[in-house]
C-alpha cells in the first residue's frame, strides 16, 4: 500500500485503472490506455492495478465494478468514474484535471 500512496501523491497525475483479467470492457479499455500514454507522454502517469491480485486497495476505494478509473494528483482524487471510454472521450474527461 505505501507503494500506491508514493506513486499517487506525485506531482505527475496518475490514472489509476482498476481492472480484472475476467473483465471484458477492461480488455477493451487496454489498448486505448496505451494509446492515450503515447499521446500524453510525461503529462501523465497510468497505475493498473489487478483488483483479484490486490483486493485490499480494491476495498479502500469501494471499487464494486470494473472497470473503475480514478484520477490522482499530489495523493488527492480529482476524478473517478466506471466504464470503458473511447480514446477521445477518456482523454477529455480527465484533460481538464491536468
Amino acid at each position: 500500500m505505501g507503494k500506491f500512496k508514493d506513486i499517487v501523491a506525485s506531482d505527475v497525475p496518475t490514472l489509476v485503472d482498476f481492472h480484472a483479467t475476467w473483465c471484458g470492457p477492461c480488455k477493451t479499455m487496454h489498448p486505448i490506455l496505451d494509446q492515450l500514454k503515447k499521446e500524453m507522454g510525461e503529462k501523465i502517469r497510468i497505475l493498473k492495478i489487478d483488483v483479484d491480485k490486490n483486493p485490499a486497495i480494491a476495498d479502500q476505494f469501494q471499487i464494486r465494478g470494473v472497470p473503475t478509473f480514478m484520477l490522482f494528483k499530489k495523493g488527492e482524487k480529482l476524478w473517478r468514474e466506471s466504464g470503458a471510454f473511447p480514446l477521445q472521450t477518456l482523454k477529455g474527461k480527465i484533460s481538464k484535471f491536468l
